[in-house]
């Protein structure tokens, strides 16, 4: 509510919570489930065992002041965002694992681009050695990457860096060093629990998801420069099957 009245694009619905008619009559979403035939048991059933929560889509420019919002309604100390961890994968143990064995920059990078990069379906280092007849070549005749390979092998896996959560965000009822361990990101302004998104959950706490889209960033801009040459057009009255 507060978003939208500031003129903060916020998204129609997304996820589970779109279908909760009560979340609509509340003007959490903008979508009638009934008049949709949403799934409600997606959002709340007797088998589910974490909390039903809401996703929710704000402009990506703008997301920050949502966030300053909540800190400032709930307490700084009680508002955080959650911390995510960097898992090394194929092609980055091959880069660290080269760099401190000393091996030319050149040939771990041709070894490493020898790796299929597809985020949406990372292919393990094993997968990508089955796969590629010259990874194998390599490891069998070239100095020093059977070693590269054997170590890589037993790292892939660990975890290499924390990160901020793209989008998590935890709100406690009291102040949240009370309950889990926080840390400093000096890239935020605000805390960032120690526990991933998980972990919060376990110890009592709820997460709110709330994204930064650049679609509704893009939308919004273009309403305004349409505005610049006269018509008004309201986003939500434009019919979905437009």
């Amino acid at each position: 509510g507060w978003a939208k009245s500031s003129g903060i694009p916020v998204g129609p619905g997304r996820g589970s919570g779109a279908g909760s008619v009560v979340s609509w009559a509340l003007e959490i979403t903008d979508l009638d489930p009934l008049r949709f035939g949403l799934l409600f048991e997606r959002f709340l059933n007797p088998e589910r065992v974490s909390m039903p929560d809401f996703d929710i889509d704000f402009c990506q420019d703008r997301r920050d002041e949502v966030i300053q919002h909540v800190q400032a309604q709930y307490g700084a100390l009680q508002v955080a965002q959650i911390i995510t961890f960097g898992k090394l994968q194929a092609r980055a143990v091959l880069r660290d694992v080269g760099r401190v064995l000393g091996m030319p920059y050149g040939q771990v990078d041709r070894l490493c681009k020898l790796v299929p990069n597809n985020p949406a379906s990372p292919v393990s280092l094993q997968q990508a050695i089955d796969g590629e007849p010259r990874l194998m070549e390599a490891r069998e005749q070239e100095t020093g990457v059977s070693q590269l390979i054997d170590i890589g092998l037993r790292l892939e896996g660990l975890y290499r860096h924390a990160s901020t959560h793209a989008a998590g965000v935890v709100i406690g009822d009291r102040p949240l060093d009370e309950l889990v361990p926080l840390y400093r990101d000096p890239r935020s302004s605000m805390p960032v629990t120690q526990f991933n998104m998980k972990d919060v959950e376990k110890v009592g706490l709820v997460k709110f998801d709330f994204l930064g889209l650049k679609t509704l960033t893009v939308i919004d801009r273009a309403l305004g420069l349409i505005k610049l040459r006269g018509p008004t057009i309201e986003l939500s009255s434009i019919p979905l099957d437009d």
